[in-house]
């Protein structure tokens, strides 16, 4: 199986939010079992690491960033043709940013599934049978 974090993802692992002990399953199986790959795309990295900065500093966030780079996690750096063309397809028909956009387009293309909880996939899921993976109930933008 292979899994594609959402930002929102390492967000609730780093800060113990709801739906941690899923994710920290999730890595513990890309530990334990061959079979088992975690992914980020770079641009859902940057999403993590970019809100770390504004909340914490430079240097907090570069802390936190090292032990993303520790864990068993494959930081997806090129977005090639197919990945871009199915995101660009996927934001023009939902609701969501590029960099969500781009992290369930690269979870399509690996035949794996996006971790998240952002509750702007619940269309995409319906219509479309997107492989989602909540690691908590999702949430609408701007709910709180």
């Amino acid at each position: 199986m292979t899994y594609v974090l959402d930002a929102c993802a390492i967000i609730a692992l780093i800060n113990k939010e709801e739906g941690e002990d899923t994710v920290k399953d999730i890595l513990k199986k890309a530990t334990d079992e061959k079979d088992t790959v975690v992914c980020i795309s770079v641009v859902n990295l940057i999403e993590v690491y970019y809100g770390f900065v504004r909340e914490l500093g430079k240097d907090e966030a570069r802390t936190i960033l090292e032990k993303i780079y520790a864990a068993p996690i494959t930081i997806i750096e090129n977005i090639n043709a197919p990945v871009y063309l199915e995101a660009s397809r996927l934001k023009a028909a939902y609701l969501m940013s590029v960099a969500d956009a781009i992290g369930l387009a690269t979870a399509m293309s690996l035949s794996g599934v996006f971790v998240t909880a952002d509750g702007e996939f619940e269309e995409a899921v319906a219509r479309e049978q997107a492989p989602i993976h909540w690691f908590r109930p999702p949430k609408k933008r701007g709910a709180g």
